[in-house]
Formats: C-alpha cells, sequence, structure tokens
C-alpha cells in the first residue's frame, strides 16, 4: 500500500473526521491525497499540515443534475489517472456512489465506501416524507445497485443501514463485503472528562443543526413544559439554522425563543466541549437516519448522561437506564419525563456521567477504531 485516496466532501467534514485516520496513513509511510469538493481556506491548510496532498473537485451534494454528477465522475477518474492510488477510499453518499464509479473505471486495485448513516432520504417524518426526498431515495438505490456489486469494502456505522438499504431492496454486492465499523471515535484528550459541578442549575444541552429531523422542536417543546414549573432549569442551543431546509427553524422563531428565555443560543461556537461541561444533560431527540452521531460521543466522553430516542444510530449509543435514556422518537411527553428524572434526581447526573465515560473508552477512541478500520480494509497496521 503506497498511495490512498481519501474522497469526502467539505474540508472541514474531512479534516474534522479523518485527520486522525489520515496521521495513521501517513504514520505507516502511506501517501495520502485528500479530495475535497466545498473547499475552505483555513481547513484546506488544516489538511495539508496533516502531510496529505489536497486536491479539490467539484459536486453539488444535493444537487439532482446529471450532467453535473457525470462531469464529477470524470474529474475524479482523472486524478485517480494521475496519481495511480493503490486503494479509493470513499464516504457519505456521492462521494461513494461517484468517487467508486470513477475508481471502477480507472481499475483501481481496492475501492472502499463508507455509508455514515443513510440521511434524510431515509428519514421517516411524522407527517410523511416529501415527494422530492422519495424521488432522491429512488435514485440513491438505483445508482448504489450499480455501485456496490463491484465495491470490495461497504462499511456501515450501526446495524440498521445494511439491513434497510442491501437487504430491504435487495441489493447485490461482493460475498462478505459489509462491514460494521461502529462509531467513527474521536481523540478522547479532545474531549476530556469532568464532572458535572452540581452547585449549578440543571443545564439541558442540544447540539445540532436546527432541523427538525434532528429533533430541535421537541427540545423547544419539553423546555416549555419544563419551564413552566422548574423556571431555573436552563435549555441551551448549539448548532446552525438551515433557511434553505424547509424542515428548519426559522430565525424569526430563534429569536422570539431567545427573547422569551425558553434557550440560550450562543450562535456559532468552536468551543463546543466547554460548553457540553458546563451543562448537566445531553439531549438529542432526533429521528434523523444517523450512522451513530458524533455530538453524543462528545457528551459521553466529556461524561455527560444523554436523552436520545430509539432510532438508529442513537440508540447506539445509550445503555437505556445505565447511561442516560432512550425514548420514543417524535414523542415529547417521554422526553420531559426522562429530563424530570434528573431534575429530580440530580446525584444520577454524574453516576450516568461516569458509565457514559465509560462507555466512550471503550467504543469511541479513535485508535481503536482506526486499528479495526484498518483491519476491515486490510492495511496492515
Amino acid at each position: 500500500m503506497e498511495k490512498i485516496f481519501l474522497i469526502g466532501t467539505t474540508a472541514s467534514n474531512l479534516y474534522i473526521f479523518r485527520k486522525d485516520f489520515i496521521l495513521s496513513c501517513i504514520s505507516q509511510g502511506i501517501e495520502v491525497y485528500a479530495l475535497v469538493s466545498e473547499p475552505d481556506d483555513f481547513w484546506n491548510s488544516k489538511i495539508k499540515e496533516t502531510g496529505a496532498h489536497l486536491i479539490e473537485y467539484k459536486m453539488n451534494r444535493s444537487g439532482l443534475n446529471p450532467v453535473s454528477d457525470i462531469k464529477s465522475v470524470l474529474q475524479i477518474k482523472t486524478y485517480i489517472n494521475k496519481y495511480k492510488p493503490d486503494l479509493v477510499f470513499s464516504f457519505f453518499t456521492k462521494p461513494v456512489l461517484y468517487g467508486s464509479l470513477a475508481a471502477k473505471i480507472s481499475n483501481t486495485p481496492q475501492i472502499v465506501g463508507m455509508i455514515e448513516g443513510l440521511g434524510s432520504p431515509f428519514t421517516e417524518h411524522p407527517n410523511g416524507q416529501a415527494l422530492k426526498m422519495k424521488i432522491i431515495r429512488f435514485f440513491q438505490i438505483s445508482l448504489y445497485r450499480i455501485v456496490f456489486p463491484f465495491i470490495d469494502k461497504i462499511i456501515f456505522l450501526n446495524s440498521d443501514d445494511p439491513y434497510d438499504l442491501i437487504k430491504k431492496n435487495k441489493i447485490y454486492h461482493k460475498r462478505d463485503a459489509v462491514s460494521i465499523l461502529g462509531p467513527i471515535g474521536l481523540d478522547l484528550k479532545d474531549y476530556p472528562y469532568s464532572s458535572w459541578d452540581s452547585s449549578k442549575p440543571i443545564t439541558f444541552i442540544f447540539v445540532a443543526r436546527l432541523l427538525a429531523e434532528k429533533g430541535i422542536y421537541e427540545f423547544i417543546e419539553a423546555a416549555k413544559i419544563i419551564k413552566e414549573k422548574h423556571s431555573n432549569i436552563l435549555f441551551k442551543v448549539i448548532g446552525g439554522l438551515d433557511l434553505n431546509n424547509p424542515y428548519g427553524l426559522s430565525q424569526k422563531d430563534l429569536d422570539s425563543l431567545i427573547q422569551t428565555g425558553i434557550i440560550e443560543y450562543p450562535g456559532f461556537v468552536k468551543n463546543v466541549n466547554e460548553h457540553i461541561a458546563s451543562s448537566a444533560v445531553f439531549v438529542l431527540p432526533s429521528y434523523y437516519r444517523e450512522g451513530v452521531p458524533r455530538s453524543t460521543q462528545e457528551a459521553m466522553a466529556i461524561g455527560r448522561p444523554v436523552i436520545t430516542t430509539d432510532v438508529p444510530g442513537c440508540r447506539d449509543t445509550v445503555i437505556d437506564g445505565l447511561n442516560g435514556f432512550i425514548v420514543p422518537k417524535w414523542d415529547v411527553n417521554a422526553l420531559v419525563e426522562k429530563m424530570c428524572f434528573f431534575i429530580e434526581n440530580p446525584d444520577q447526573i454524574n453516576i450516568m456521567g461516569k458509565e457514559s465515560y465509560k462507555i466512550a473508552c471503550e467504543k469511541f477512541d479513535v485508535h481503536k477504531v482506526n486499528k479495526k478500520l484498518f483491519e476491515i480494509m486490510e492495511i496492515k497496521d
């Protein structure tokens, strides 16, 4: 193994989620080429600091233009033919589809794809799925039928995703190609454990994009209910608005929530770990088709109990009653009940938080995860 292509989307995403993998490869003398479709000067420089070669390519993550997508495949193919990697490793839907196809056309020796959650096209909404998402899902499945048969390794983060994507849709693939990695992991030293300061007011924290499918509306409704009885309880929200998403929280609604004191919203922050550490309980009432949520992993590493939903990916992080609680999706009353448990039993915050930390050390350590990833990809460590 001399050269690896990593094909992702944004430069920030590739750096945050693949930095340690890149460093592990480089430490073994493997030359790494990082391909990003949405470059950013700051994150570009961070990628280059790892020792990887940065390549920019064009791809519209959410577009449905076949001409544009074909151009993306051909551009990636040009880079593969130029540098001749021994392995092409793509992650997220479009890079897996188009990067793998380009690798196949270029006769790359080994092709690996990682599906980090099934995303919006496979997310069930309480009022049904939008027609556009149904169309995207149809085309995704159709393209997976073309690409999966020649991918050497198809890596998922949880066991629900291959069942819902491959088995239910009867998508053919190579024998023994499918593997379950589990959480992609994080560098635990970046999220040091700290016990919650019980002298402070109890704060419930939500960290995600402010979208319906991430559970922001359930979190807000729960906050309103609890505030009526426990005015001293705080609710903190960290995450960006997505004004182009029809299911997103509006700026007007966000401003109103801040003004009425229902939530605290510090805006864009770079020190998410500090905000989690100053909070008591992490809450993610998501019904999005997650892989395994990174924000939950961060909260558990810091030592916080978690309340999340019984949906793929989310339920893989919590042992119900041990390090937090799992509630049904869309169920505000169940969410309120579990939040009130911590209000009425504050001693359980650090008890359950310690269990979260233990699970994080066992399952989320990026060095352990990368070792497993190397084994799956048959790269000698």
